[in-house]
């Protein structure tokens, strides 16, 4: 049995005696951002006079970047810029959650702010309407690195009956799943929907369809509340694309894109229009869908338990071991959306969606102008 975490055991009914206590109309608001790993999340709070209605209520903040992998100890304050804001879960009304921008100290996006180049592509395909849906898979763990309620030695039995499974020997840490979703929903989070996986102890939930540049930042803040409600039980929640070795499936995030051309009559024409120009540039997205360029993809793009080949690009619909399916549904109705099943489970949402965009929107336009367009995770600074 993987081992949980001491604080999970401290009197959770001794907590929440201070949680009841009147705030006299001040206000908590906790600061989320993403640090130097581009994988994880970090977070501190301040208090604020009165509710914020609004982000022009919320003052930037800073802080100290040397020790979240962001910048040198000799030059480390960074700027944190509120650019959404959600209710809190935790401490409750009137306190609020906010996601941020990190800037350096020369007011220069950090080198894993993706979000600020991905808000100016999208405002660019602004007319296409451009939504996304993205599928978060993800493993618990206990603290020591073993999935949770496997067995110490040994393994559980093989896939089959985990997939939204019911059951005590079906179902591991469905009670997490629960106060996530309910915490997602309190927050303000568009989350679609959630279901056990394959492999035990394995999880999926759906956020969207948010429009543009609001994927990444309810995926983001998503993912917060996954962490946090999962320190209260004690376990861990890996997004590593491939947790266990052998005979288990990963995890990715599959993305589901549509845009207002895809969704009306005759939409499928644009729809393989966009898959036709994805085969192109398949080794570029495959180095921009994971945070390693591709390598933690190597470990689960196999072909093998529902994925395709990190080599070669394949399409098909209703076709789970493709790179993009297309449902049988819009098969059917010549319209909707297609899904794109390689970006890993620890991809970052604005460098997904910003990659998508500029390949099946802007790839024509900017070619036909001359210049090319980089979907590449550059710099940040570069294009500033």
């Amino acid at each position: 049995m993987a081992s949980l975490s001491l604080s999970s055991h401290l009197n959770k009914s001794l907590r929440q005696q201070y949680l009841n206590l009147p705030q006299e109309g001040k206000c908590q608001v906790t600061y989320i951002w993403i640090d130097g790993t581009g994988e994880d999340v970090r977070a501190k709070t301040r208090t604020l006079d009165t509710e914020p209605k609004g982000l022009e209520e919320i003052p930037e903040w800073n802080f100290d970047g040397s020790s979240t992998y962001q910048s040198e100890g000799s030059n480390s304050d960074m700027y944190l810029k509120p650019v959404c804001m959600f209710r809190d879960p935790f401490t409750l009304d009137p306190n609020k959650l906010v996601l941020c921008e990190v800037f350096k100290y020369n007011r220069l996006p950090a080198e894993t702010n993706y979000r600020n180049s991905c808000e100016k592509v999208m405002q660019k395909v602004e007319e296409h309407c451009i939504w996304f849906g993205m599928e978060q898979e993800y493993t618990l763990l206990g603290v020591d690195g073993h999935p949770f309620s496997w067995p110490a030695q040994g393994y559980p039995l093989p896939q089959g009956p985990y997939y939204c499974g019911v059951g005590a020997n079906n179902a591991y840490g469905r009670d997490i799943v629960e106060c996530h979703y309910k915490a997602c929903l309190y927050a303000g989070v568009n989350i679609y929907g959630t279901n056990a996986e394959v492999m035990p102890s394995q999880w999926e939930y759906q956020v969207g369809p948010c429009e543009g540049i609001a994927m990444g930042d309810h995926l983001w803040v998503s993912r917060y509340l996954l962490h946090r409600v999962c320190e209260d039980f004690g376990v861990v929640a890996t997004l590593d694309p491939k947790p266990m070795k052998g005979p288990w499936n990963g995890a990715g995030c599959h993305t589901n894109v549509s845009t207002k051309e895809m969704r009306e009559e005759g939409g499928l024409e644009y729809i393989e229009k966009a898959i036709a120009k994805l085969e192109k540039r398949h080794k570029e997205h495959i180095a921009v869908y994971d945070p390693r360029g591709g390598k933690d993809n190597m470990r689960r793009l196999t072909g093998l338990y529902e994925t395709s080949n990190i080599e070669h690009f394949s399409a098909g619909v209703a076709n789970r071991g493709a790179s993009i399916r297309i449902p049988r549904q819009v098969g059917q109705e010549k319209k909707g959306y297609f899904e794109d099943r390689r970006p890993a489970s620890n991809c970052d949402p604005y460098v997904v969606t910003k990659a998508i965009t500029c390949t099946c929107l802007l790839d024509s336009d900017e070619q036909a102008s001359g210049s090319e367009v980089e979907i590449n995770v550059s710099s940040p600074e570069m294009e500033s």
